[in-house]
Formats: C-alpha cells, sequence, structure tokens
C-alpha cells in the first residue's frame, strides 16, 4: 500500500483505490464498478462506520482488502466478522489489517493510493478528505459536507486535477466544462429534480411525515441525503460546492427544476450556448468517472434512449416553500465557518424531524435561526477562528468548535437535550 505502484494492464494502469463509507450507497455503487472493471482497479483499504460489520466484512473478503477501518465497536468484534465472512467465503487464510475507532477512517485515507473515494456521509468527513489530499491521492469527493465546511482548508491543500467532484451536478459541470475555457463561461446551472414535494406551497408542508420525505422520486439514497433532496438543503449544499469547485461568484449560478433529472447540470458560456451533461438518474457515471478521471470506462450505464419519446421540464425554483438554497447561498457568501454552522444545524435538524421531535419545516426554519445567531457574531467567542470570510485563522480546530457550537445551538433553539437525539 505504501509504495502506491501502478499495475499495468490491457485496459490501462491498474488503480489502487481505497473507499471511504464502503457500506454505504456511494461506497455500495462504486464497488459495483469496481467488479465490472477488475482489471483497472484493486481495493486495497475499507471504511464504514460499524453499523453492519456483516457487510464490511464480506466486502473485504470479496475484494481482498488490505485494510479494514470500522468507526465503532471492538476490534474483536471486526475481527471476528472478518473471519467468519472469509471462512464462508472458503478463505480461511484471510486476514487484512483492522484499524477501529472515531479516528479510523482518517488514519485509512492518510496511506497513500491511486484514488480515494469518500463516500461518507456529513461533517465527519472533513479529516479524511484532507488527510487524503495532504497524502497525494486523487481524491474522488462524494462527501460535500468535507468541503464545504472546510472549503478553504481543502482547496489550499488539493493541487491541480487532484480534487475530482463525484455528485452527480458537480461531475456533470466538470463533464461540460471540457467544452469550453473558464474565461467563457457565463454562468454554472445546476438542475434539481424538486424531491417530493415539488409544487406543494409551504403551508402544505408543515405535516409531512419522515416516511414521505424519503420517498424521493428518483434517487435512493441514505436518510440524511434523502432528507436533504426534500428540504432542497442538498441543492444548497451544493451551490456552495459548485462556488467552491469551479470558483464561479454565486451569483452566477442558478438552479433549476428538473423533475426528470436526465439533464444532470449545464454550462452556459458567454456566446449563449449552453453544455449539458444527459444520462439517467443513477450514480453510475459520476462515481466511475471519481475512480478513472480523466478517462471514461466502457458500457457504464445504459445511455439514454433518443427513440423513446418523452417530455422533459424546467420549472423556476419555489424559494418562498423552500428557503434552502437562498439561505445556503447567505452562509456560503458569507465564507469562514458560516458553512460549517448551516450544514451542523441541519444535520441535528433531520435527525430530530425523523425521531418526531419536530416537523419538516421546522428543519430549514431552525437552520436559519442558528445561522442568524453565528451571522450577528453571537458564536464568536465559541469558535474565533474562521468566523470572517477573509479570516487567515481557518483551521481544522476552528472548522469544528463552529460545527459543535451550531449543533448546541441548534438544540438548544429546538428545546432538545442531548438524549433526545
Amino acid at each position: 500500500m505504501g509504495d502506491n505502484a501502478r499495475v499495468s494492464s490491457d485496459l490501462g494502469p491498474c488503480r489502487a483505490v481505497t473507499l471511504l463509507g464502503s457500506t454505504g450507497s456511494i461506497g455500495t455503487q462504486a464497488i459495483t464498478v469496481i467488479q465490472a472493471n477488475p482489471q483497472r482497479y484493486r481495493v486495497v483499504g475499507l471504511s464504514a462506520g460499524g453499523s453492519d460489520l456483516r457487510q464490511i466484512a464480506a466486502q473485504a473478503v470479496e475484494q481482498q482488502a488490505e485494510v479494514v477501518a470500522v468507526a465503532r465497536g471492538a476490534i474483536d468484534d471486526v475481527r471476528a466478522a472478518i473471519a467468519a465472512a472469509a471462512a464462508e467465503a472458503g478463505d480461511p487464510a484471510y486476514q487484512p489489517e483492522v484499524l477501529v475507532g472515531p479516528d479510523a477512517s482518517r488514519e485509512l485515507a492518510a496511506r497513500p493510493v491511486d484514488v480515494v473515494l469518500n463516500g461518507m456521509t456529513g461533517a465527519i468527513g472533513l479529516e479524511p478528505t484532507l488527510a487524503a489530499l495532504r497524502a497525494g491521492s486523487t481524491l474522488a469527493l462524494a462527501n460535500k459536507e468535507s468541503l464545504i465546511i472546510g472549503g478553504p482548508l481543502v482547496k489550499a491543500l488539493a493541487a491541480p486535477g487532484q480534487l475530482v467532484p463525484v455528485d452527480s451536478e458537480h461531475s456533470a459541470i466538470a463533464q461540460c466544462l471540457r467544452g469550453g475555457r473558464a474565461s467563457e463561461v457565463r454562468r454554472l446551472v445546476l438542475t434539481a429534480s424538486g424531491g417530493p414535494f415539488r409544487g406543494m406551497p409551504r403551508a402544505d408542508l408543515h405535516d409531512v411525515t419522515p416516511e414521505q420525505a424519503l420517498a424521493h422520486p428518483n434517487f435512493s439514497m441514505g436518510r440524511v441525503v434523502t432528507t436533504n433532496s426534500a428540504t432542497l438543503v442538498n441543492k444548497g449544499l451544493e451551490v456552495i460546492e459548485a462556488h467552491l469547485l469551479f470558483d464561479v461568484p454565486f451569483e452566477r449560478i442558478a438552479v433549476v427544476v428538473h423533475p426528470q433529472q436526465q439533464i444532470h447540470s449545464m454550462v452556459e458560456f458567454q456566446d449563449g450556448s449552453t453544455m449539458a451533461q444527459v444520462g439517467p438518474p443513477r450514480m453510475l457515471v459520476p462515481i466511475a468517472l471519481g475512480l478513472s478521471w480523466p478517462d471514461r470506462l466502457p458500457n457504464v450505464d445504459v445511455p439514454t434512449d433518443w427513440s423513446v419519446a418523452q417530455s422533459w421540464q424546467f420549472l423556476p425554483l419555489d424559494d418562498e416553500a423552500f428557503p434552502a438554497v437562498a439561505l445556503a447561498r447567505r452562509a456560503g457568501s458569507t465564507g469562514g465557518t458560516g458553512p460549517a454552522v448551516y450544514n451542523a444545524a441541519n444535520e441535528v435538524c433531520v435527525d430530530a424531524f425523523h425521531d418526531g421531535a419536530i416537523r419538516f419545516t421546522d428543519i430549514v426554519d431552525t437552520v436559519a435561526r442558528v445561522l442568524d445567531r453565528h451571522l450577528a457574531g453571537d458564536a464568536q467567542e465559541v469558535c474565533r477562528a474562521g468566523t470572517g470570510s477573509d479570516s487567515p485563522d481557518l483551521d481544522v480546530a476552528g472548522v469544528l468548535r463552529a460545527d459543535r457550537w451550531a449543533r448546541g445551538e441548534a438544540r438548544r433553539v429546538l428545546g432538545l437535550s442531548e438524549e433526545q437525539l
């Protein structure tokens, strides 16, 4: 693992890959891509939270991973799960290195490989993101939160071409940007499905249930991302991400509702032309590009069938019913720890919503109240580093202080104790 060696094959160099969040939606689809291209990739490391030891153990045996990292649990339990999976697969001699603890993913990401795919969810992905960049690995980034909350830190570490977006929208933009120079770009256009509540007025959103919020019309994702898609917080995070990835000002990043999600995003150029990346509403192509960038793999997904009649809609975003995008622009425009506060408060509110403690509309309303306090200066004593957009003091400690403050403030606003979440 340490020598970062590349093995030649008829299909090109074999890339050593580490998958962070291997048991989640992104991680499992990445394994699908890797299994379809065994001459292009070998899995060196896997990490997961630890809620399903049988799954990561089975993945480790199947991929013959050298290192397995688990955030929660006892090391003996992890080893026992791997031993059981190995015995079941008829490979009792398989014994990978095992890392256990809250820093396990960061430690794994710090080991140089060709590609680290960060498919973790939430702010916990920041330190593994930074570790992968410091190690010199190409970072295929699906963990948008780490870029959003630690934007200047991530950008300062990333060498040209080292950071490859895996979000379908940002992958689409990166692909479209191959068609022109940065100086020729007029604006970026992010598409949004509108979620399960598209077209509903705000008054009708008060009493929607967690089950309804998880019924995304196109994608199958985890609880947090799916809920964020219903509130459009996810799209707000993606606006901040696009600003950081492509150095385009917020006023030149638009959002349009496209329910069919066949167009993943677009780039509008100065001459009036627009380039769009089109494909089915699935993540296989963005994940494959994250692993293979700048090359394309063959037959990753089924292309659009242009022989079939179909209609695509494009609708304006309803900022009154779904204020999360406008709020994200506000958080992102302030820079510093504003995006970290936006993200952390939202994560607390999503958990509270699914626990039945708050209503759906309380999620973004509470994030707004917490962000207001932060921008008013109430939190500066707690998270001094990086509270201003031009602060030279932004560091990981400052970001994490802001994250902790925002979580505590969100609980205070909602009247919740730690035990209730």
